[in-house]
């Protein structure tokens, strides 16, 4: 009688070192979809934010959520700055803090030199203090209403940002002191790098009871 053996396919050898460049293809596609489309890392290169985002300071962006809506009171925000706000020409992306949305009437300073909102005064205790404390909340005063579609934006830094107080200031022109939603990148959420500093960039609590327009 003879003995039937089954026979076994041939192992494919090397599999995995002729599967790798496709890998690594499919591995680059996605990070280069996943920049454009969903998360991007920008570096803090100016002291405007301080100490919520210090100079070299990384940060992740979110560059989805506004696909969906608009920027919020409170949040960070990377955007595509119009040219008149730039000293370098190429410095195009900026952060700041959204303060004002469509509609908003924003005030500086009531009596205790803080920036009001619809009426509701805002307690930022996250403004950097390093050129003394009990600052007002702005160098120079204002009263301006955003107009639809348009964001006041402002860093943490006040007496050192070029922000929207500062184009106020100088061209006295609300739409050039502010910003368009659609010139939004997206919103900053977290600080990662350096790890001693890494922290979630959430809304701050005050934002929560300013009424609507």
């Amino acid at each position: 009688m003879i003995d039937e053996q089954q026979t076994q396919p041939p192992q494919r050898k090397n599999t995995f070192w002729r599967e790798l460049p496709i890998l690594l293809g499919v591995a680059i596609v996605v990070a280069i979809l996943v920049r454009a489309f969903v998360l991007q890392t920008f570096y803090i290169p100016s002291e405007s934010m301080e100490h919520t985002l210090n100079i070299n300071d990384r940060v992740l962006v979110n560059k989805l959520v506004y696909d969906f809506r608009d920027p919020h009171r409170g949040e960070v925000i990377v955007f595509n700055s119009p040219p008149e706000w730039r000293s370098d020409p190429s410095e195009t992306d900026f952060i700041k803090r959204v303060i004002g949305v469509g509609g908003d009437h924003v005030v500086c300073c009531d009596a205790q030199h803080r920036i009001t909102v619809n009426g509701k005064p805002l307690n930022e205790t996250y403004l950097d203090s390093d050129d003394g404390d009990n600052l007002a909340a702005s160098p120079d005063p204002f009263d301006i209403v955003v107009p639809k579609g348009r964001l006041w934006v402002m860093g943490d830094n006040r007496f050192h940002s070029g922000d929207s107080r500062e184009q106020y200031l100088r061209f006295h022109d609300i739409d050039k002191a502010t910003i368009t939603t659609d010139s939004v990148i997206g919103r900053a959420f977290v600080v990662f790098w350096p790890f001693n500093r890494a922290d979630w960039l959430t809304v701050p609590g005050t934002y929560n009871t300013v009424p609507s327009p």
